[in-house]
């Protein structure tokens, strides 16, 4: 079972995942009691940062541990790390 801080993280991932669903100030202030500023940030970028990847991701067929249905993908994403270094 989750703790009271957990399922209010998850409430946060709901709302902020779910159309219609909207963080309120009564639902900010909830979450204020319980986690500090900081941690907010860090649940808030968290939860954007797993939408994006669940929009983006299936575009490019990029499965869970990272592989890559399509070979042209896999190849532009090495020749884009490799032009890191």
């Amino acid at each position: 079972m989750f703790d009271g801080r957990e399922r209010l993280a998850l409430e946060l991932a709901d709302r902020m995942t779910y159309t219609g669903r909207k963080v309120s100030d009564a639902f900010f202030k909830r979450l204020a009691k319980v986690f500090s500023h900081e941690e907010l940030v860090e649940l808030a970028a968290v939860i954007a940062l797993e939408n994006f990847r669940s929009k983006f991701n299936p575009v490019f067929g990029v499965e869970s541990g990272e592989s890559c249905a399509l070979p042209w993908v896999q190849g532009q994403a090495a020749q884009a790390a490799d032009n890191l270094h």
